[in-house]
């Protein structure tokens, strides 16, 4: 199986900074695409950023420019840099990670998200 271990949510004011980390442990072989989204109160949840096994990088246009999505393989570990915070980004974030197992299986797997608010 795998697990992913999110940290570093919490409460900032607006134009301050959070760095979302998540761990993932657990029969990896290979891990794929490294997303994180969120979910505010009454909405869907949206993707926020993606990066590739090799590095390309995705952002929602909400956050293109603010946020920065980062990879370290050896640790096995996404990170979600988020500057400039804004009210409007308050929400739990989850990660998201694809995995190729040990058994050569194909496992999409949540954390268990981590809640942002931003106060104005």
């Amino acid at each position: 199986q795998v697990q992913l271990v999110e940290s570093g949510g919490g409460l900032v004011q607006a134009g301050g900074s959070l760095r979302l980390s998540c761990a993932a442990s657990g029969s990896i072989f290979i891990i794929n695409p490294m997303d994180w989204y969120r979910q505010a109160p009454g909405k869907q949840r949206e993707l926020v950023a993606r990066i590739t096994t090799g590095g390309s990088t995705h952002y929602a246009d909400s956050v293109k420019g603010r946020f920065t999505i980062s990879r370290d393989n050896a640790k096995s570990t996404v990170y979600l840099q988020m500057n400039s915070l804004k009210p409007e980004d308050t929400a739990v974030y989850y990660c998201k990670v694809a995995v190729t197992t040990t058994l050569h299986t194909y496992l999409e797997v949540w954390g268990q998200g981590t809640l942002v608010t931003v106060s104005s």
